[in-house]
């Protein structure tokens, strides 16, 4: 009997984290906040702390995210990462979400001049194909590194 209530109190949650019943969202009550949408879509990755998985081959978000905003081709890395190309959000739910990452993971990574990502921002560098995603990382590190900026570990081949 204990089993089965745990799904439905699980169930009873839901609607306190979504921001609202699914009925009410799809009579164009407001849409998902920047943390909601981020527990729906990012942290069966890389949970709620933002701790990735080394063993998964997650990147810890951690005090390291911050470094990829600091270039062009680190912002477009992001906008072309599996979770954010496969999340069904809108361009502005993705700016809103990497918004929060930023802010919320990106510790002393994150420059103090941090300029927020904006709809017309994600909308070019979606825009802009990228052909393999784990070859670009390489290269946007290397550029990081080169310039004493700490990412984290990432341990694809």
């Amino acid at each position: 009997m204990t089993k089965r209530l745990a799904p439905l109190a699980l169930a009873a949650l839901i609607p306190a984290v979504l921001g609202g019943s699914p009925a009410a969202r799809a009579e164009g009550a407001a849409p998902l906040s920047a943390r909601a949408n981020y527990i729906l879509r990012c942290t069966g990755c890389h949970g709620l702390e933002g701790a990735g998985s080394e063993i998964g081959g997650i990147p810890d978000f951690r005090g390291y995210v911050g470094a990829f905003s600091r270039t062009e081709d680190g912002r477009a890395y992001l906008m072309h990462v599996p979770g954010v190309v496969n999340s069904s959000l809108t361009n502005a739910e993705i700016a809103a979400v990497m918004n929060y990452v930023m802010q919320t993971f990106g510790g002393p990574s994150l420059p103090a001049e941090f300029k927020p990502f904006t709809v017309e921002e994600v909308d070019a560098l979606r825009a802009h194909p990228v052909e393999d995603v784990v070859a670009y990382r390489r290269d946007v590190v290397k550029a990081l590194t080169a310039a004493g900026i700490a990412t984290a570990g990432y341990p694809w081949p």
